[in-house]
């Protein structure tokens, strides 16, 4: 056997000793920082999901709210406007009682009969006004294309130009919105009016080029073009 001393002595158990601590130590520094990255990588991520739902819900808070405005208008519109179909017919009805009225002759004036039809245009008038229907002030007013249609054109010096002189069928509308447009006819020769009405664009008070003999120079809109710039149910 070899004469060398096998036993540890005690600065090689101390070192160790050192060696193993530190090794723990390490090991629990790496454990460490392992448990904190993926903490953090939960918080991120939660913090992530939050923000998305309540993205999410914020879009569904404003898509409801949307919807019961839209159901809400659309409620309203019907109770306003439910009987436009009803009420263009209507119309004329009265049209025919004051056309009954004013072909009636003076003998006839003081008749029951003549009576009565008074009675019951008052009546349908009364009707119409509950409704929110009401007549179109047209005649003596400046044209208006949203309210007037131009049937012909009346020479008259003596007025302004673009007046309407004449109504051959009364308009009407159905509170904001165009019911039927007035049958009129509008002057012409005389002097330009200095101001055009609000509701009329100055455009649509000039002359057209090349219309036909004794048809209206003014751009007449057809159908759905009477009263454009107001709605209209269709």
């Amino acid at each position: 056997m070899s004469g060398e001393n096998t036993q540890a002595t005690p600065e090689d158990n101390e070192a160790v000793e050192v060696a193993v601590e530190e090794t723990v130590q390490e090991e629990a520094t790496l454990e460490a920082d392992v448990q904190g990255f993926t903490a953090d990588d939960q918080i991120a991520k939660l913090e992530a999901d939050l923000a998305e739902m309540k993205n999410k819900w914020l879009r569904a808070v404003a898509d409801e709210q949307n919807v019961r405005r839209r159901s809400e208008k659309e409620k309203q519109d019907a109770l306003k406007y439910g009987v436009t179909n009803f009420a263009r017919e209507m119309v004329s009805v009265a049209d025919n009682l004051r056309r009954a009225l004013e072909s009636a002759s003076e003998e006839l004036k003081d008749s029951d009969v003549v009576k009565g039809v008074e009675m019951t245009e008052r009546e349908l008038q009364n009707a119409f006004n509950k409704a929110g229907i009401k007549r179109v002030e047209a005649a003596g007013q400046p044209f208006d294309h949203n309210l007037h249609q131009a049937m012909f054109e009346i020479e008259d010096p003596s007025q302004p130009a673009g007046m309407v002189a004449q109504v051959m069928q009364d308009g009407y509308v159905i509170h904001d919105r165009l019911l039927r447009p007035a049958m009129v006819g509008v002057t012409k020769g005389g002097p330009k009016m200095e101001a055009a009405p609000a509701a009329a664009p100055e455009e649509n008070t000039a002359p057209a080029a090349e219309e036909g003999p004794g048809q209206p120079s003014y751009e007449e809109p057809t159908g759905d073009g009477a009263g454009s710039t107001l709605d209209q149910e269709t």
